[in-house]
């Protein structure tokens, strides 16, 4: 790896990777509360509006000013429409609940559609002796009964069984970067698999690895600390491994800004370039399509199609609407997206078709613990209900 590269996976205080960040919030009217559905007129997508894959590209368009919530969020909101007529949940626009990993709070939490926690991590007893915590993703295992968490600022990824919430397995060397076997360099997107195995994207050796039960590396996409993009032989600082319904996994490589998608026995199926200066997280959406958060400032959300081209993108300038360094933007099945805006303390559901931020948790631009807070808010994962006790 170049010392360029080196830099650029090096974590500001409470981020994820990056080069060089340049924090500039502009004057934006602050959201009131922890927790809103949001009104119309939030934000403006630059593309040919349409259905989720479905939109074509078009020149970026001014932004135009994103109104302010008119009342004060509550924790509750009445079932009804959205400004797209989509049906909503009890108590918002999705069903179920989003799993968050808030980061600079040092803790996971589970909230339902209504902006209330159910479940959190750590409690008294949960962490190895000496170690602290904050991880900045967390993923529903398939086991149903743990979480898989990774803590790039201390080289670990960790096990947490659900019910009990302590850590049942680590791998890595606490505090201790390194590429000999039992360590890790700042691994990020830690997926529990079907088999057991435990699959993270180890972003400063290069490689994404498969990690079985007894922390052993069964498995190894690309070379260690080969830093080229010459899939599938090497990845370009990789830091999305997201594993696929088919076996595969998605790729995002951070040098290049390239996203490459592999079968299950680890051939390409596709090798794209994504109009993103720092891609995060790729995932797919229902129709196969890529989305993708853009880990900047102002921030954007987009999908292209498995050629490349771009479809939808999500990226005001300015406003209510403006993201802050978005780090993982997931597809939910109604079609909106689920968004942490790392920058602005908050998780976000964006509506691609309304143009807008349809929900909210976290209070924008001011981080806290306190109800409906968050602080560098780094993962999430939809939960479906039953999840997780409470939901």
């Amino acid at each position: 790896m170049q010392p360029a590269d080196r830099e650029r996976v090096g974590r500001r205080p409470g981020g994820r990777s990056l080069a060089v960040l340049v924090i500039a919030l502009a004057a934006a009217p602050l959201l009131a509360g922890g927790w809103m559905a949001m009104g119309p007129g939030s934000s403006r997508i630059a593309s040919t509006p349409g259905p989720l894959g479905q939109g074509t590209a078009a020149p970026l368009r001014p932004t135009e000013p994103a109104e302010a919530a008119s009342s004060p969020a509550r924790a509750t909101a009445s079932a009804g429409p959205t400004a797209s007529g989509r049906p909503t949940a009890p108590n918002g626009p999705f069903v179920g609940g989003l799993l968050i990993a808030d980061r600079g709070n040092g803790r996971i939490i589970a909230v339902d559609n209504g902006g209330r926690i159910i479940w959190s991590f750590p409690i008294a007893g949960s962490l190895p002796t000496g170690e602290a915590f904050s991880a900045d993703d967390a993923f529903l295992s398939p086991d149903g009964r743990t979480l898989t968490a990774n803590e790039e600022g201390h080289q670990v990824v960790v096990r947490i069984d659900i019910a009990t919430r302590r850590v049942i397995w680590e791998y890595g060397h606490y505090d201790r970067a390194g590429s000999l076997p039992g360590y890790l360099n700042t691994p990020d997107d830690a997926y529990g698999l079907a088999n057991g195995d435990v699959v993270v994207a180890d972003i400063g050796n290069c490689r994404v690895i498969e990690i079985s039960p007894d922390k052993r590396i069964v498995r190894q996409w690309g070379q260690t600390d080969v830093c080229t993009h010459r899939p599938p032989v090497s990845y370009a600082v990789p830091n999305g491994d997201t594993p696929l319904p088919d076996g595969g996994l998605l790729i995002t490589e951070i040098r290049g800004s390239r996203v490459v998608r592999l079968d299950a026995a680890g051939n390409v199926i596709f090798d794209i370039h994504v109009p993103a200066k720092y891609p995060s997280d790729t995932q797919l959406d229902r129709h196969g399509n890529v989305v993708v958060a853009d880990y900047t400032n102002p921030g954007a959300v987009l999908a292209v199609d498995p050629h490349g081209r771009l479809l939808w993108r999500y990226g005001p300038t300015a406003g209510a609407g403006r993201l802050d360094h978005p780090s993982l933007a997931i597809p939910l099945p109604d079609g909106t997206i689920a968004v942490t805006d790392d920058g602005r303390a908050r998780v976000v559901v964006l509506d691609p078709g309304a143009e807008r931020i349809v929900w909210q948790y976290g209070t924008t631009d001011s981080a806290g613990i306190g109800p409906g807070r968050l602080a560098d808010p780094d993962g999430l994962e939809p939960i479906p209900v039953g999840a997780i006790p409470g939901l």
